[in-house]
This record gives structure tokens, sequence and C-alpha cells, in this order.
């Protein structure tokens, strides 16, 4: 094995890399392009660490490392920015030193390798969220223009349809800006077509993967969640336990403590905000759904949940909410299991409890 550690600054074109010994010593800088990059990887020795930042093309060098034999780590950017010496000297060849410092120290955390399958799946949710922002600004631009004009729709893409599809019926405005109007919603509604295609093929990932079967239980937990979820988690076991996946995902507070007093302030929102939204928005509809449901068929979960509801504030209810989402969807991909809405009963906080009401 060898004791070699490389840190990468990756580009586009030029790639910075600085070489350092197992004393943490610079052995040698050099910067090379993206085609000279890939054939000076196949000759490094086996074992090398190949050190980079998480960014689009990390976890393609990282593959095409560990078909050379080589170890690739991928770390956060939040954690190489300590190791940059001078925090106003940034340059490549200083992030290719902070990269390899970083990356040889004992207690850091690397990013997961995400497979060729994994990174697809994903493309399918980021192009979907593209399309779901170029129509909202396309519908927020179409009102707009028609606003100049002294017309004025309600809110909802119904209400905006509804008037595209009888535009004529406004005799105030002008036949040119008719046909501008009847463009642009033209391709508002291939947008749509897209966006739902979209859905249909995240639909098929979820419902042909058993993982996401498992996970859609979960009451808030739909095809778009758990695809998401399986596709950017991968190994589950990568994570310690559930509170270090909530953790990653920032829906647990900052901690702002001393001299043994815990300060707890708002949560971190760190880590992947696309997962995290998404946990939120199922968490409200858990919320829903344990209000309406009445007390006798409400499952341990849901009585909890009405519960916050009763003595805490709305957001705090729902990163809850989203944050026990979290350690669950954990705990069934760490150890394939199954959604067990009366699990919490087993667990010996739950059994202490009802011991000393009991009592």
């Amino acid at each position: 094995m060898s004791t070699i550690t490389i840190g990468v600054d990756l580009a586009k074109s030029v790639f910075a890399a600085c070489e350092v010994d197992g004393v943490g010593h610079v052995l040698r800088r050099q910067d090379l392009r993206r085609e000279p990059f890939g054939l000076w990887l196949a000759q490094l020795p086996a074992g090398t660490v190949m050190a980079m930042e998480a960014c689009s093309g990390a976890h393609h060098w990282a593959r095409r490392c560990l078909e050379y034999g080589l170890e690739p780590r991928i770390i956060a950017a939040q954690f190489v920015k300590p190791f940059r010496k001078g925090r106003k000297t940034k340059n490549d060849r200083a992030d290719a030193e902070a990269i390899a410092t970083a990356a040889r120290q004992g207690n850091m955390r690397f990013v997961p390798i995400k497979s060729v399958d994994q990174q697809v799946r994903l493309s399918w949710h980021r192009v979907r969220e593209g399309y779901k922002v170029e129509s909202l600004a396309i519908g927020n631009r179409i009102r707009g223009l028609l606003a100049e004009f002294g017309v004025i729709v309600a809110q909802g893409d119904v209400a905006l349809r509804r008037l595209l599809a009888d535009l004529d019926a406004q005799a105030g405005l002008p036949a040119e800006f008719k046909e501008l109007i009847r463009d642009v919603a033209d391709h508002w509604a291939q947008l749509r077509t897209h966006f739902d295609a979209c859905d249909a093929r995240i639909e098929a990932h979820a419902r042909d993967d058993e993982q996401c079967v498992r996970l859609r239980a979960i009451v808030g937990i739909g095809p778009i969640t758990a695809d998401a979820v399986v596709a950017t988690v991968g190994n589950a076991r990568e994570f310690k336990q559930g509170r270090q996946m909530a953790a990653w995902l920032g829906l647990v507070p900052a901690q702002h403590s001393s001299g043994g007093h815990a300060r707890l302030g708002e949560i971190t929102c760190r880590g992947d905000a696309y997962l995290r939204t998404l946990l939120v928005q199922g968490a409200r509809s858990s919320l829903q759904r344990a209000q309406a449901v009445a007390i006798e068929k409400a499952t341990p979960e849901q009585l909890w949940i009405r519960s916050l509801d009763g003595r805490m504030l709305f957001g705090k209810v729902i990163v809850a909410i989203a944050n026990k989402h979290a350690r669950q969807i954990w705990a069934m991909l760490a150890h394939d299991a199954d959604y067990d809405p009366c699990a919490c009963l087993n667990h010996p906080m739950h059994r202490q409890t009802r011991t000393e009401q009991t009592v």
C-alpha cells in the first residue's frame, strides 16, 4: 500500500495536483490538462489516496480511480476550507494542498462514491426541478404581461390555463400581443409535458426498486422522496446511526455550547437541500394525516405527532417529523427492514415512560 496522498483541485480543463508523503511534506506540485490527467492516474502506484472536493465531476473521477486500483476520497468543501493557508489566499495549488492535508486527518468524513445508476436517477430529479422552476417563471411572466394590459388572473395554474384557452374573449388585448402570449403559452405547455415525463420516469424507478417500495410505506414519503433518498444515500451503513443521517441532512439544531451549558439554535440546514425540502414537505403531509385520523384509529407515531402539535409551534413540529422520518429511513435502509408504525413501543425509553406512568 502506498503512503502517498494526492490532493486534486478538479476543474473543467486544468487540474492542480499536490502530492504529499506519509508525514505531510509536499513532494511535488503539477498542473495537468484533462486528457493527460486521465493518463497520469493510470501510472500511479496502487493504493495511492486520491483526495478531491465534492463537485459535479468528483464521482466520475472517483470511479476512474477505483478502476486503476487507487483509493479515492471525496471531501465536502466545508471540511477543506479550514486547512487552506490564509483566508485571503485562494488558488488552485493552495486548494490542492488543503485537500491533501484534509484527507490525512484521522477523523475526516468522506462523501460516499455514487454509482452510474445513482447519478442517472438523480439527473431526472435535477432536470425535473429545472422544469419546475422554469415553468413557474414563465407562468409569472405571462401573468405580468397580462397585468400590463389590465387583465388580472386569479392565483393558481388552473385559472391561468383557463384564461389562455379562451384568450380571444379578451377583447381589449391587441392581436399581436395575443399571438405573443399564445407562443409563450405553448412553451409553457411543453414544459409541463416534460415535467410530467420526469414524474413518470421517477415513479417507474421507485416502483421497480425494492428499497423505494418499503420506504413508501411511511406516511409522507412518496415516490419522489423515496427515489431521491435511495439514489442519494446509496449505502446507508456509511452513517453510524439515524441521528448522523439527520444531521447530514441539516435537520438538527446548531449547537453553541460552552462550560457545560448546552445552547441549541436553529436547524443547521446543511447537506442536501433537495432531500431536506422533500422530507419537510412530507412532514406536512404526515401532520395533516395525523390531525385528520380518529384517535382510536391512529398509530403510535400519529399519536406522537398529535402530542407535538398540541405543545409546539408549527415549524418545530414539521422539523421534528422530518427528523424522525430521516432516522426511520436510515433504519429501514441500513437493516433492510420494513416499516413498522408500532416500532416505537419496543424502544427502552417508551417502556420506561409507560412504567413511570403506571406507577
